[in-house]
């Protein structure tokens, strides 16, 4: 009798086990420094911060600043890197300028791995424009998951849409 209690109880504990694990494995974000060799001098060209590359939210104009992502993924994809690069030198120009950037998911899956989703997507840009020079202290990363989506609906194109990282200025 005692060993069929413990047998119960180790397969209970097993069953347990097994249904805390994801089962669902996220790709490793790998992200490039390509300033691994630049020299010391910032490299800062084209942000004009008298006003005229401004816009009204405090962020760069003619930039975008919203970064999509695949399905799963939190991989900055390349199309994204001009995107990215534009921040980076609007930032670099301006020690002083913050960004938050937004990580957010579509509706699919549940809302704790959602979140967490969310937040090595904008982990992801953080580093992305790390990596590009801009200081630590002037990007914080936070995730929303699926919570805020951009478009409403439940179909392909509007989980594009909310697969994405959002760069939010403030002052």
């Amino acid at each position: 009798m005692k060993t069929f209690q413990r047998i119960a109880l180790m397969a209970a504990a097993a069953a347990v086990m097994a249904g805390c694990s994801s089962g669902v494995k996220l790709n490793d974000a790998s992200v490039e420094d390509r300033n691994a060799n630049a020299n010391a001098t910032s490299g800062v060209t084209g942000v004009d911060l008298t006003g005229k590359d401004i816009a009204p939210d405090g962020g760069p104009a003619n930039v975008g600043r919203v970064v999509y992502f695949d399905f799963d993924s939190y991989v900055v994809k390349a199309d994204a890197q001009g995107l990215i690069d534009g921040n980076a030198r609007f930032l670099k120009a301006d020690a002083n300028r913050k960004v938050v950037v937004e990580g957010h998911t579509d509706e699919r899956g549940g809302r704790e791995y959602n979140l967490a989703l969310g937040q090595k997507r904008a982990e992801a840009v953080r580093r992305s424009l790390n990596l590009l020079g801009v200081q630590d202290s002037q990007v914080e990363a936070v995730s929303f998951g699926k919570e805020k989506p951009a478009v409403e609906g439940a179909n392909e194109a509007a989980y594009s849409q909310n697969r994405r990282a959002e760069l939010s200025y403030r002052r």
